[in-house]
């Protein structure tokens, strides 16, 4: 089946086509990704109201070329589908609405897909791994540690009580006064750095459970950005890397206790994946391969275009959840919160598993009771 993706849940505005083929592996015929970085950056973070027009503004354009590089035309599409939620309401509504048109114009099945569940079926995309396995995900709205158990089966192991991983780095740059967007410019001066000059706390280390906490680290960043005042380019290299470096010996001991509490409830996985764009960071990349192998099992780690949102993650999201005949009606409805492990699952009420590939079928679904 060809399924066509469309994300816009944040500031990148993506488009993309992706082909399943009936034994479950996947091919990307087109990704587009539009990032929106430069219309942020002055305010040093993302404004809603920004990236909801900019979505409004590109995303038609983007369509076209994703068809157009594909090399397939709307009719030849089974599905289309769009993340839903969570995230920025104006973004959601630009694309999910669109999807609806689409899929009204061209009788296509609807997929209103969760952003974080595209994530955690990336790898499988990528890599055709088999179900169960550990996601890893952390970008800058997200910090979790999932156990992934099939299409629509979730369960949260571990989450952040506060800030996601990337909102602290995104912080800690604004604290220091570096760039936007401040994940890559922290790694980038933490490169200059001494790691060990500052004593940062690393926040929940040594608890039994798989959560994370990033405020009080946060915090210790700015108290001591406060006593060295005024800063020399040293100091901020400093506090990067030790900032960094706090940040990694956290997430080896929050992904040891997940994996610990993945093999006591489901057995051993069969990876550990990583996902988000913290997985881009090259610190935090190098031990998740330890990770991994202390966890006795081994590291997935999708292409670093991949693991950020990009809309081939939503398409294969769609494709996958179009197996097993899972669509939605033209008012399935944006969904700002959205919690992964309440997604619909293939073996609750509207669902077909065995549904077959072809442009139109079970479109619209108006008796379907359950919408996602």
């Amino acid at each position: 089946m060809i399924v066509l993706g469309l994300e816009t849940t944040c500031d990148e505005t993506a488009a993309a086509v992706v082909e399943r083929d009936d034994d479950g592996r996947g091919r990307i015929l087109s990704n587009v990704v539009f990032s929106q970085i430069d219309e942020h950056a002055a305010f040093g973070g993302v404004v809603p109201e920004i990236a909801a027009r900019a979505h409004v503004e590109i995303l038609d354009g983007l369509i076209a070329q994703a068809m157009r590089e594909s090399g397939r035309h709307f009719a030849e599409l089974d599905g289309v589908a769009a993340a839903a939620g969570p995230g920025l309401i104006g973004g959601l509504i630009v694309g999910l609405t669109t999807a609806k048109a689409i899929a009204l114009v061209h009788e296509t099945p609807l997929i209103a897909v969760n952003h974080l569940e595209a994530h955690a079926l990336t790898a499988r995309l990528t890599n055709d791994l088999p179900f169960p396995y550990c996601l890893f995900l952390a970008s800058g709205g997200h910090t979790q540690i999932v156990a992934v158990l099939g299409v629509g089966d979730y369960v949260r192991l571990g989450t952040t009580r506060d800030d996601a991983i990337g909102e602290a780095f995104d912080k800690t740059a604004k604290t220091l006064g570096l760039d936007y967007p401040g994940g890559p410019a922290v790694e980038r001066v933490a490169r200059q750095g001494d790691p060990e000059r500052f004593a940062l706390p690393r926040p929940m280390v040594g608890r039994p459970d798989a959560d994370f906490s990033l405020s009080g680290l946060k915090t210790a960043v700015r108290l001591e950005a406060e006593r060295q005042a005024p800063l020399s380019d040293q100091d901020v290299a400093d506090l990067c890397a030790s900032f960094q470096a706090a940040v990694a010996d956290m997430v080896r001991d929050r992904l040891r206790a997940g994996l610990k509490l993945f093999r006591e409830r489901f057995g051993q996985p069969m990876a550990l994946v990583a996902a988000g764009g913290v997985a881009s960071n090259q610190v935090i990349r190098a031990l998740l391969n330890t990770s991994a192998l202390d966890g006795g099992t081994v590291l997935v780690l999708p292409r670093p275009e991949l693991c950020t949102d990009n809309g081939a993650m939503i398409a294969w999201a769609g494709a996958e959840r179009l197996a097993y005949g899972l669509t939605d009606t033209l008012d399935a409805a944006p969904r700002p919160r959205w919690p992964l492990d309440s997604v619909r699952k293939p073996t609750e009420p509207g669902a077909r598993p065995g549904f077959g590939s072809g442009s139109g079928a079970g479109f619209g679904l108006a008796d379907d009771p359950v919408l996602a």
